[in-house]
């Protein structure tokens, strides 16, 4: 159906890039592009079907512009970093060309993430006649889609959320993050934050934990409290609902090791001069760390990312529980990745599919909980990241 830009060669691009090549019937031509061509370049490498690869600073509008006239494509699918949603998809109103996400924006000098930089970008989609769809991953993504397709299907209102993502897996480092490093101990240094009676409500960072005995025989984790992007646009398109909260699942080990960092300041997104010059020590940190894209041979065991979700239904209290599992050895063996980067790459191919074959479709910017649940639900059935429902409730988060 079309030329497909993808920007960023990271784990999830890889996986993004593996599912778009399974689908040549709508990603007729696939081109990558990063700041360093040699990432790209690898990735394709992996590939049998042949890809284009480009060099592009995501930052510089200019360039993002002449990158997309030349390339011309029908969808610009942005898999950077979260600080550079801004610059893509200002370049996406200059070409006219839609927009696509996984991650919402966060400025590089402030740990806050939101959607309001985005949102204020919907007239000008609108007036342009193009479509910019926001978080189409799995959390945000498919846990947003989960709510809806409930709301569809299970339930006349939804009075609750609580979103639960848990990994089981083990890489054998002592401490690494699954996914880009700055952003992940950006996003759990942060403090805890929910929807609850209209308003928002805050606790100390990690500080409210309870433990989940995970479906499937995957074992018992214990589950923390955290703020979490699909929070704030589920409050603001699911009607009737009370309360909306996220937790994640974190080892002993990892949060040891991320108590220290913090303590010794290497967590700090502000500069430190270091031998006449200045460096921000998250950043530095993450040169350190293991590359989150190398963990694929390494990670065994499978995560587990639902929703548990509570209402009505026929006048009637009624709690569901719907959930994916996903093998992260099954993952790498596929497409060369690990789960974490395989639950966001995924949804990310499959947004773009239902995009450019028109099934999703609009005029401004859109969150995927705006949009109809039931072909997004298909084609994660179809294409790795099969899902289940429990008519009941799996765990008590309440006691």
């Amino acid at each position: 159906m079309g030329t497909i830009l993808i920007i960023g060669a990271g784990g999830v691009s890889g996986v993004v890039v593996h599912k778009c090549a399974q689908h040549p019937e709508v990603f007729e031509r696939i081109v990558l592009a990063s700041r360093t061509l040699s990432k790209c370049d690898a990735i394709a490498a992996q590939l049998v079907t042949p890809i284009e690869t480009a060099q592009v600073d995501a930052d510089n509008v200019p360039t993002l512009v002449a990158l997309i006239r030349r390339v011309q494509p029908a969808l610009v699918l942005n898999v950077a970093l979260p600080y550079q949603d801004l610059h893509i998809m200002d370049a996406c109103l200059e070409t006219g060309v839609p927009y696509l996400d996984t991650a919402n924006y966060e400025p590089p000098d402030t740990a806050k993430f939101e959607y309001r930089w985005q949102w204020d970008y919907h007239e000008r989609f609108r007036e342009a006649g193009l479509m910019a769809l926001l978080g189409s991953g799995f959390d945000p993504g498919v846990t947003s889609v989960f709510c809806t397709y409930i709301q569809k299907h299970y339930l006349d209102q939804i009075h609750t959320i609580d979103i639960i993502d848990c990994n089981a897996g083990d890489h054998g480092y002592p401490f690494a993050t699954n996914f880009n490093p700055e952003i992940n101990i950006r996003e759990v240094t942060a403090r805890g934050r929910y929807w609850e009676q209209g308003e928002w409500r805050e606790t100390d960072p990690l500080s409210v934990a309870r433990p989940f005995d995970v479906p499937e025989g995957i074992g018992s984790l214990n589950i923390y409290l955290m703020y979490h992007e699909e929070l704030e646009s589920l409050a603001r398109h699911i009607p009737h609902l009370k309360r909306a909260r996220f937790w994640m699942s974190f080892g002993e080990s990892y949060l040891k090791h991320l108590e220290v960092l913090q303590n010794v300041g290497m967590t700090r997104i502000d500069a430190v001069e270091f031998n006449g010059q200045k460096i921000i020590p998250l950043q530095f940190l993450k040169a350190l760390l293991p590359d989150p894209a190398s963990l694929g041979p390494r990670t065994v065991g499978k995560t587990c990312i639902g929703c548990q979700i509570s209402g009505l239904k026929d006048g009637a209290e009624k709690t569901v529980y719907i959930y994916n599992i996903c093998d992260h050895q099954a993952c790498y063996r596929e497409v060369q990745s690990q789960a974490i980067s395989y639950t966001t790459g995924v949804p990310a191919m499959i947004g773009a599919k239902l995009m450019m074959s028109g099934l999703w479709q609009g005029d401004g910017v859109f969150n995927v909980e705006q949009l109809d649940p039931d072909p997004f639900m298909a084609e994660l059935n179809r294409c790795g990241l099969p899902w289940q429902v429990i008519e009941q409730a799996v765990v008590d988060l309440d006691s």
